[in-house]
């Protein structure tokens, strides 16, 4: 009997330690990278992570899956320091070492036709002129494989070592050199020099440019930039399906919701993503609120008025300390629009929707009184991190439980 049973407890046997890899993978793998400390445990590399840190850089590379870091120690990074660049410069030229695909160290070695192009963070924000923004990646005889600016003729550094990769999700590769690149070195403009206007105009937000054009509002935004700016730019398709009520509003009222798309702070994807909470707007001021609610869902960061919500779609230009970001919609500020019915959040339940119902106006009026309202919810997220770590704590043990009632099974069945 114990012979027939043999066959029986080594398949049970595989199957529990299957269920041990999986689950203590997928538990590994649950939490989102973070390059300062992938290169914080590399001394090597700490130049490289201190730059890529004061350009926020750091917090676009871990907000985004799938890409790979072409890291240069810091003997290789004093070559760059001295060139004296600025730091808007030398944010593009980083920029362009930051590809948005992931390359392993085998894949290096397995690039169909033995070269490819590859598109850099610096092409990605649209900061490049036409395809300077793109890396050769090149699988030359004997192993070597180098690397080279689009605009730049030549390879120019060539791969030294995987540094840490994370499978599909992010690779951090040491090449020899920095990627030189004309355009990405080219001065950069101080920030009150940007034309707002051209930018928004040349990435898909030339209507909403266009009224800021002849607004008396255009000068608040010049005058903020220096200091640091973020604006959320409708784009076309949403200004123009909103042309009928924005010519309905008197001159001072248009003004002020312009205003409102701008934020006097320089606010990076990252920033948005962990700061949830109220956001005042260059229309703040004083009893006239004109605040809105920045709230995460997963990847997507959503802008709530008490009118309607917006979704950040795209990004126009990232250098700190300004920032454009293209939104689905145009921000609708309950100042302007009170007698609009407010718009119910896509993913709200039947269920969610009859409990709103039952607090009624009360449980709104002490919402707006609370502390929560004027400032960010530090809580909520600390309770959404203690949430997810209690649910990979239960997925664990739910797994062992699992692997011990089959344990138990054999044991049973031996006896």
């Amino acid at each position: 009997m114990k012979k027939q049973l043999a066959p029986l407890v080594l398949f049970s046997l595989t199957l529990i330690l299957s269920l041990i890899h999986s689950t203590t993978a997928g538990a590994a793998t649950s939490g989102s990278h973070n390059i300062t400390r992938i290169l914080g445990k590399h001394p090597g590399f700490s130049t490289f992570n201190h730059y890529l840190t004061i350009t926020h850089l750091a917090d676009e590379i871990n907000r985004r899956q799938t890409i790979t870091i072409l890291a240069i120690d810091n003997a290789a990074m004093s070559s760059l320091l001295e060139k004296h660049l600025s730091v808007t410069t030398l944010k593009n030229v980083l920029s362009l070492h930051v590809l948005v695909d992931y390359f392993g160290a085998k894949k290096l070695h397995q690039i169909t036709n033995g070269t490819t192009l590859v598109s850099s963070m610096f092409q990605a924000t649209g900061a490049a002129a036409g395809t300077a923004g793109y890396v050769n990646v090149t699988n030359l005889k004997g192993g070597k494989v180098g690397f080279g600016a689009e605009d730049n003729d030549g390879l120019h550094s060539f791969y030294v070592k995987s540094v840490e990769e994370l499978p599909y999700v992010i690779s951090v590769l040491q090449i020899s050199q920095p990627l030189s690149s004309a355009d990405a070195e080219a001065p950069t403009a101080s920030p009150s020099d940007i034309d707002l206007i051209s930018i928004m105009s040349k990435q898909g937000c030339k209507a909403f440019a266009d009224l800021l054009r002849v607004s008396k509002a255009l000068p608040t935004f010049k005058d903020t930039v220096d200091g640091g700016l973020t604006v959320f730019c409708p784009t076309d398709s949403a200004v123009n399906g909103f042309a009928a009520k924005y010519k309905n509003l008197t001159d001072a009222k248009k003004v002020s919701l312009l205003l409102y798309h701008g934020v006097p702070v320089y606010q990076s994807l990252q920033m948005l993503k962990s700061n949830n909470g109220i956001m005042n707007t260059l229309a703040t001021e004083g009893a006239n609120k004109y605040d809105f609610t920045v709230q995460n869902d997963g990847e997507d960061v959503n802008l709530e008025t008490k009118v309607n919500t917006a979704n950040i779609i795209g990004t126009l230009i990232d250098q700190d300390p300004f920032v454009v970001y293209k939104i689905n919609k145009v921000l609708m500020p309950r100042e302007l629009f009170k007698g609009v019915k407010e718009e119910l959040a896509p993913a709200e339940s039947p269920k969610a929707a009859k409990k709103s119902k039952k607090k009624g106006k009360a449980a709104a009026d002490e919402d707006a009184d609370s502390p929560a309202a004027d400032g960010p919810d530090a809580d909520a997220d600390s309770d959404d991190q203690k949430a997810a770590d209690d649910s990979g704590v239960s997925g664990l043990n739910q797994g062992f439980r699992f692997i011990m009632v089959i344990f138990s099974l054999i044991i049973g069945a031996l006896v």
